[in-house]
């Protein structure tokens, strides 16, 4: 079941894209110039352009993402932590194996605010949530997995008998049920779950229905600022944002629907 839904999710999101309906328009609109359909060129053709041109200046995503980001603002850590939760995405997977060093990407900031919690709190357990999210890795098998994470933190100086890694979660919904499994938190402790500020709604209710209800937001990662100031031309940016903004609203109510 928990297969099933990881790939209809996949293939829902391919679908949700921004890119690939205008892929599609631009398809129908070749298409309607080679079999004579003037009408239908002109109207899939100008909306394709507006559509790059209105997502190329403007900062669509942002407004669609700062709600869930004003949600969890920035929030200092408590004085007493017992472990930290840090869920996966932040590494480049393919970069590091291939040059053979730790690479990260935009979601970097997850690691860094964990580590510095980490190494003022040297009592605190640290817990690395996050395996191969690939549809082609499920289907085909899971590769083995760069230690991108722990070989970050252990750079640090943090000790590695600190750190466990669950390696086996596709999802927001396996990153709460397996790391609540490797971590075995009892009910007197206080633990972290620190990922990007979009994402910690959806995140915290999985996390509450894999039964850790007491675990302590630390949000990250915050992608937004003035609308203002983002208007201008950077089409690739804002359509990063736009798709993440789409997943993430489409996500929320996937899973408040499912219960995970």
């Amino acid at each position: 079941m928990d297969t099933a839904f990881f790939i209809l999710s996949k293939l829902i999101g391919l679908a949700l894209q921004v890119e690939t309906w205008l892929v599609i328009g631009m398809v129908v609109t070749l298409a309607a110039g080679r079999f004579a359909r003037p009408r239908l060129a002109r109207w899939s053709g100008g909306a394709t352009l507006y559509a790059l041109l209105g997502i190329g200046v403007f900062p669509i995503g942002e407004a669609l993402l700062r709600p869930l980001e004003m949600e969890f603002p920035p929030r200092a850590a408590p004085s007493q932590i017992d472990g930290i939760v840090v869920l996966g995405g932040v590494e480049d997977q393919r970069a590091t194996a291939a040059w053979g060093e730790p690479q990260l990407n935009e979601a970097a900031e997850r690691l860094t605010a964990a580590a510095a919690i980490a190494i003022a709190h040297a009592e605190a357990r640290l817990v690395f949530s996050g395996g191969s999210g690939r549809l082609r890795n499920t289907v085909l098998g899971q590769p083995n997995i760069p230690s991108v994470t722990v070989d970050f933190f252990v750079s640090l100086g943090i000790d590695p008998d600190r750190i466990r890694w669950e390696d086996q979660s596709r999802n927001t919904a396996e990153n709460a049920r397996f790391s609540y499994e490797v971590a075995a938190p009892v009910p007197d402790e206080t633990w972290l779950l620190v990922t990007s500020a979009f994402h910690m709604g959806r995140a915290l209710a999985s996390f509450d229905a894999a039964g850790w209800s007491q675990i302590i937001s630390h949000p990250v990662d915050y992608r937004t600022g003035s609308f203002i100031d983002g208007i201008g031309w950077n089409l690739a940016g804002n359509l990063e944002i736009l798709n993440i903004a789409i997943k993430e609203w489409v996500g929320r109510l996937a899973y408040r629907v499912t219960g995970r």
